[in-house]
């Protein structure tokens, strides 16, 4: 018995998925751009250790990162609309945006706390000592230093965010996986087709991990 692989469909299935590249990557970098703002606030609330705050934040990322993304898309696309209908008016593309941001808030939360963490504490005294009130320290001193050395791990968080995606398609959502599930379903080649969406989002987070690695590098060189 031959092998039953048509290289014919295979490459034949690339044009019609990279179509649906900028739906993926829409939802990424929006999720990636929101989260990292939320995720920043969360992660200064929680390295000054404020009172009531501090605690409910750390159950927020506890959650957002213990709990599989998909049980958090149900629940927000699916369940939350029980409890309030209106929601029930977000698209899948809304829904998608929103719960993926809330989850990168709480991997980047960690990703910059670590980085505050981790920088000498003389600069946050030279900081108040020259007359700067403690947010001015923080916006000024400990995040731009922050932010470089929590690149590797934010970019890390990007490339989750990217394959992530590829559970949106349970809402409806055209992206890659979605557009994927839709060629497989018209012609019933599974194999063919699957690998070819495996190889697209493996090159994907290729491209992201060089970009990462020369930001890296060149915030490196800046210092």
């Amino acid at each position: 018995m031959g092998i039953n692989f048509r290289l014919d469909i295979f490459f034949a299935t690339f044009p019609k998925l990279l179509t649906a590249i900028p739906t993926t990557l829409l939802v990424g970098i929006l999720s990636m751009a929101i989260g990292l703002v939320i995720g920043t606030v969360i992660a200064m609330i929680r390295f000054y250790k404020l009172p009531i705050l501090g605690p409910l934040l750390a159950g927020y990322v506890s959650f957002f990162r213990g709990t599989p993304l998909m049980i958090q898309l149900f629940i927000f696309y699916f369940g939350f609309p029980q409890i309030w209908p209106a929601l029930g008016s977000i698209d899948a593309f809304e829904a998608a945006v929103i719960v993926m941001s809330i989850n990168a808030s709480a991997y980047a939360a960690e990703s910059v706390r670590a980085a505050i963490g981790a920088i000498d504490p003389v600069q946050e005294q030279a900081g108040m000592a020259v007359g700067l009130s403690t947010f001015q320290t923080m916006r000024f001193i400990l995040l731009p230093q922050a932010f470089r050395i929590a690149i590797p791990p934010l970019g890390n968080t990007f490339i989750g965010i990217i394959q992530g995606t590829s559970l949106t398609f349970m809402l409806g959502l055209r992206d890659i996986m979605g557009q994927s599930k839709m060629l497989a379903a018209a012609n019933y080649r599974f194999l063919e087709t699957y690998i070819a969406v495996g190889l697209l989002y493996w090159l994907i987070t290729i491209v992201i991990g060089y970009l990462n690695n020369h930001l890296e590098r060149y915030l490196t060189i800046g210092e």
